[in-house]
């Protein structure tokens, strides 16, 4: 009785949704017609802010991606090609870059009305703005860390902005000017610290700037039209962009429901949407069914890196026991036999239960991200012996067990409590969090660590969890920001959020700083001779896996998806937010299925060597 109830409720649910995204619901539809311009989707976990100029969150700069445009921009090759400036050059020194603006763009209200010029002065006072610290800017440490006198800014030391690196010549020209060298500064323009706003509107609307689609302007490729928190958001096509001949999808629709991830599928099925993950949950009964099967395709892997992060900060409620925790923590032994009692490929099957080792990933930059002189980076040094090497391992795990056992008597109580929150918007993750609880127990044993999950509302996830210290082990992400093995220290920087590892007790040197942080300062201020510095990034990264602050899991994307769209037309680029963007895109007839990705990725991988070939020429 109560499972028929249940079934009941459940098509209450996804008739209700249909009715909310269609206006009709006629069972399964047929193929959309060719002429199709209008992509619709579900999602779980709402945003919390518009404003690009503060948020590093991914679903809030991918849609700032869609509504505001950058200086450059990437094909779908992953060539850099013009977007706001047409034309660039750098001095002979390296340290003044020259961008020309394209004439003529405008800044839209929410109602598409021009407000005013797009001009060199919107990124001076976009960048005025970040480094404000008042405004809390969660990127400003990425422009500071390059632009000249922005950190001194930044930190009071200055007040007159005129001082900075930032400057408008005219309106159609602006000029950058670095601390130093940056050999990767051209791939940092498409992060949202380097996003333009204009200042006259900041002025006016203040502290509302991005709280809503009303306080907001767009001069990209879409205008959010309908912006209700926790129901829907629907953009729509700029008619007046200056590229609008490449924006092929005139509206898109994201309709908010808890179950999303639950309901996507379905609804896919009715016609109801373009696009949904297919869960392992219900991957295998979409494999074996003939019809099923044919809507589903493999997703491209990229280059978020997932790992799971020790934390050295803890904050969280009594019953857990932090102090405890905070003794566990900060011995080695004890994190090593985490470290190596992890069955990655446990965890990975409740994503990939057909292809586990797709997404396997040994360390925190993923392969093939930048290589030095045809040597990938995750192969250099120490780097390579785990990168290469699956860290789980039985008895080496135990062997550690036993090391911290002796050397924790009377200093830690056991069983560690190790409080582990999971986002219950995703399934995967929820069903992973219970795998990596029983695994890790059973492998280490109740009488050395209670693994306690907790879930959590996808909507404000990082602020309850990550960024508030309330956790002890935690699957965490990060994304690349510019080409180079820097991006991926940012994590773990003393001014970041992740897991504070510069508060792991033994390892302060004479400086005051960890050995973590000056083997990265080493690598930072090398910036001429390219093989020294991936060298240093290579074994300050090899320290950090090595000492076990961190656990390397996966690659972000991979899985399966059903979808109309080809993934091969978007614009490519494995940091910044151009892969965010529908610019490019055509709604396909009927789903791509397995054996056409494949072939579309053998054709892809091929156009896009011989493009950078042609590009580095």
């Amino acid at each position: 009785m109560f499972k028929t109830r249940r079934l009941a409720v459940l098509t209450v649910v996804l008739l209700a949704l249909s009715l909310v995204v269609t206006g009709c619901s006629s069972g399964v539809k047929e193929d959309a017609a060719t002429e199709k311009d209008e992509y619709s989707t579900v999602y779980s976990g709402e945003i919390t802010t518009l404003n690009y100029l503060i948020t590093s969150t991914t679903s809030e700069f991918a849609l700032a991606a869609n509504m505001v445009d950058t200086l450059i921009d990437y094909d779908k090759y992953g060539v850099v090609q013009p977007c706001l400036a047409t034309e660039w050059n750098v001095s002979e020194d390296k340290l003044v870059w020259t961008f020309k603006l394209r004439k003529g763009v405008k800044w839209f209200t929410h109602d598409g009305k021009e407000y005013a010029e797009v001009t060199a002065q919107d990124f001076v006072d976009a960048m005025k703005y970040i480094l404000d610290q008042a405004h809390g800017s969660q990127t400003a440490n990425i422009a500071y860390r390059v632009i000249k006198n922005a950190e001194k800014f930044y930190n009071g030391e200055i007040t007159d902005f005129d001082e900075v690196g930032v400057k408008a010549v005219d309106d159609y020209i602006l000029e950058y000017t670095l601390e130093k060298p940056i050999p990767y500064f051209l791939s940092m323009l498409t992060y949202v610290c380097f996003f333009p706003v204009n200042g006259q509107f900041l002025e006016e609307v203040k502290d509302k700037f991005g709280t809503d689609n009303v306080n907001f302007l767009y001069n990209g490729a879409y205008i959010m039209e309908t912006f209700e928190p926790q129901t829907k958001r629907v953009l729509v096509a700029n008619e007046n962009y200056w590229d609008k001949d490449n924006v092929h999808i005139k509206k898109l629709n994201y309709i908010y429901n808890k179950e999303a991830a639950t309901l996507a599928p379905e609804l896919f099925l009715r016609g109801d949407i373009d696009y949904a993950d297919i869960p392992s949950s219900v991957l295998d009964e979409w494999m074996k069914d003939s019809e099923k099967k044919d809507l589903i395709r493999p997703n491209r892997t990229n280059f978020y890196t997932y790992f799971y992060a020790l934390n050295f900060n803890p904050h969280f409620a009594e019953e857990y026991e932090p102090e405890n925790w905070k003794t566990a923590v900060n011995n080695v032994n004890f994190r090593k036999s985490i470290f190596h009692a992890f069955d990655r490929k446990a965890a990975m099957l409740t994503s990939e239960p057909y292809n586990p080792e797709y997404r396997f990933n040994n360390s925190i930059t993923p392969k093939n991200f930048v290589d030095l002189n045809g040597t990938d980076y995750t192969r250099l040094n120490g780097l390579a012996e785990f990168s290469n090497t699956d860290s789980f391992n039985r008895d080496i795990a135990l062997e550690y067990k036993e090391k911290a056992v002796t050397e924790l008597k009377g200093k830690a109580m056991f069983p560690i409590k190790i409080l582990m929150p999971y986002n219950t918007g995703v399934t995967e993750w929820t069903n992973r969090a219970q795998v990596v609880e029983q695994q890790l127990e059973n492998l280490l044993g109740t009488d050395y660590i209670d693994v306690i999950i907790e879930p959590y509302p996808p909507t404000g996830f990082l602020d309850a969890t990550r960024r508030s210290g309330n956790y002890a082990l935690l699957e965490c992400n990060w994304g690349p920001d510019y080409a180079d093995p820097e991006t991926y220290t940012d994590p773990f920087s003393p001014d970041s959020n992740y897991n504070w590892p510069q508060m792991a007790q033994g390892y302060t040197e004479a400086n005051g700083k960890t050995k973590y942080e000056n083997m990265v300062d080493s690598a930072k201020t090398e910036l001429l001779d390219i093989e020294e510095r991936y060298t240093l990034f290579a074994e300050a990264e090899a320290f950090l896996i090595e000492q076990a602050f961190v656990i390397p899991y996966s690659v972000g994307g991979g899985g399966y998806s059903a979808s109309r769209l080809n993934p091969f037309e978007s614009p490519y680029s494995p940091f910044g937010v151009s892969s965010e963007r529908f610019k490019g895109q055509k709604i396909l007839d009927k789903p791509m299925n397995t054996e056409e990705f494949n072939a579309e990725l053998e054709r892809w991988e091929k156009e896009r060597a011989e493009s950078l070939k042609k590009a580095a020429q």
